[in-house]
């Protein structure tokens, strides 16, 4: 890295009035289920342009029902081919109990202004104790300040699997009960990674996934006050308890095993969090990593020249006299709205239908009720689930639902960026438990196909397996279907009709338009206006 020598920065100390706040990865998706967790820009910051913007006084998101979405959305992390190419950088944070390693975190996601940006603490990986320990900790005679009492090996998993792009989930632990709670926070899509810990540069495998490493410096006297402060308000403790437990333990931790790691730091902070020089230096660093990171996934897509054959992966609903009737009045610009809804889901069911032919099935004998046998087939899967692209995606929903009883259904919402003309994550709610289900990938129309590519690499980073999702489109052009297949070539490619090519705009040739438009009766400028489903560059 480009901080290759330790740099401390001095300033005198100074006694800060607030109380270090222990923090978790935090979650703000509204919803139980595994789905987009980071910290945001703080209001007022100034952003970049996305295909939705706010006003500067107000945060990156938009508020519809009991939908969040980010404004600031996720750029690729994967390549042309689909695998992952950009792994989220990694900040450590070290230093003593109640050193403001959590304030000096707040400070970098400040002045950093990057979207999707996890803050991930230590202290959710205390070991489970055993009734003895218990004992010992409600009388403060249990040593949380040693390496002993954390699980690095589960540590060490969940932050290379956050790193690599996968989804996670994390334990919250009660301090109250010395215990872990029965639900997990499920994390998903992080740029920036800033963990945070006592012990963050004691483990040896845990360090090599560290891309910076920052200890923070902070006065004794400060400290304990601190503590003194977050033990009594925030976790119930009594005052003499504190001073024990700080004496007894955390004091000669921090001299055994917390101070001598200091010499492992890239930079070494003082004064925490009031420390803005530092932080600027950080922030300057991290800017000119992820620049180095960044990736042009749709330029390469719309620039190949796809000569091969379709793929075998492909199934294009039969052209019957029936389908190309309903293709002449949905592609005619002179059909109305209504008339484009109604013959669009009668041809929306057609496509469901045949898309669930390729599903798995098993023989299956019943009983009629003549006393005869049937021998028929039934699905052999464990669950089924639809996920819709948002906003248009979401239209072929209820040809769905109307086929297959009690399906589960997902969302994800991807734009285009305006500056950099590549897709973005904005939105994600997927049902728990998804990685063992079969997927159905719902978009109405797909040209370079650089949104589905990443709604694909979201199923996988959910362990979804790859054979298992079918991506049904009812407008695609060679040039979206090459671009999946080549990526993925498990996946299943099921759509009504494939165009040949695209203009310069990336618009597919002949074409539907706008689906999203016409569907909804919006004129474009809508900022829900769907770039992938208007046959423009977000797919």
């Amino acid at each position: 890295m480009a901080l290759t020598s330790r740099c401390r920065l001095r300033g005198r100390r100074a006694m800060e009035t607030e109380c270090g706040n222990i923090m978790s990865s935090r979650s703000d998706s509204g919803s139980g289920e595994d789905s987009l967790d980071r910290l945001l820009p703080p209001a007022g910051a100034p952003r970049r342009k996305s295909a939705t913007s706010l006003s500067k006084t107000e945060p990156p998101l938009l508020r519809t029902g009991t939908r969040t979405i980010y404004t600031a959305g996720r750029p690729p992390w994967y390549d042309e081919h689909g695998a992952q190419s950009k792994e989220a950088f990694v900040i450590g944070l070290c230093g003593g109990s109640a050193s403001g390693k959590t304030t000096v975190a707040n400070k970098i996601i400040e002045a950093l202004d990057v979207p999707w940006v996890v803050l991930l603490s230590m202290d959710s990986f205390y070991k489970v104790l055993s009734s003895e320990e218990q004992a010992l900790a409600a009388k403060n005679d249990y040593n949380f300040d040693h390496p002993g009492a954390f699980d690095f090996e589960l540590l060490v998993a969940t932050l290379r699997k956050l790193k690599q792009g996968k989804s996670v989930k994390i334990p919250v632990y009660d301090f109250t009960t010395h215990g872990r709670q029965k639900d997990w926070k499920n994390v998903y899509g992080a740029s920036v990674i800033i963990f945070e810990g006592i012990m963050s540069f004691v483990d040896k495998e845990l360090l090599q996934l560290l891309d910076m490493k920052i200890f923070v410096d902070t006065d004794s006297d400060i400290r304990l006050v601190r503590r003194l402060r977050r033990d009594i308000t925030e976790r119930g403790r009594d005052i003499e308890g504190v001073i024990k437990q700080y004496n007894k333990f955390v004091k000669p931790a921090f001299e055994q095993y917390i101070e001598p790691t200091m010499r492992l730091a890239d930079i070494v902070v003082p004064r925490g969090g009031g420390n803005m020089v530092a932080i600027d230096l950080i922030v300057q660093h991290v800017h000119s990593q992820l620049e180095e990171r960044e990736l042009s996934v749709r330029a390469v897509l719309a620039s190949a020249q796809q000569t091969q054959p379709l793929p075998q992966t492909l199934s294009v609903l039969e052209s019957t006299p029936q389908v190309k009737g309903l293709h002449t009045i949905i592609r005619n610009k002179e059909t109305s709205r209504d008339e484009f809804i109604f013959y669009s889901k009668r041809l929306m069911r057609l496509l469901i239908e045949h898309a669930l032919t390729f599903l798995p099935s098993q023989p299956c004998v019943v009983q009629t009720p003549q006393g005869q046998e049937y021998e028929g087939r039934s699905y052999n899967g464990k669950g089924m689930t639809g996920v819709s692209i948002l906003r248009a995606g979401e239209t072929m929903e209820p040809a769905l639902r109307a086929v297959c009883k009690d399906v589960r259904i997902g969302k994800i919402l991807i734009q285009t960026n305006l500056d950099s003309g590549e897709p973005e994550l904005h939105y994600l709610r997927l049902p728990k438990d998804i990685s063992e289900d079969h997927v159905i990938l719902m978009d109405s129309t797909v040209s370079t196909g650089a949104a589905a590519m990443m709604a694909v690499r979201v199923l996988l980073d959910h362990e979804v397996q790859e054979d298992k999702i079918m991506l049904v489109s009812l407008l695609m052009a060679e040039l979206g279907v090459h671009s999946v297949a080549y990526a993925f070539p498990k996946v299943k490619i099921i759509t009504t009709a494939v165009d040949k090519s695209l203009d310069n705009l990336l618009h597919v040739i002949p074409g539907i338009g706008d689906f999203g438009d016409r569907y909804f009766g919006t004129d474009g400028s809508d900022s829900w206006s769907d770039d992938e489903d208007q046959d423009q560059p977000s797919h």
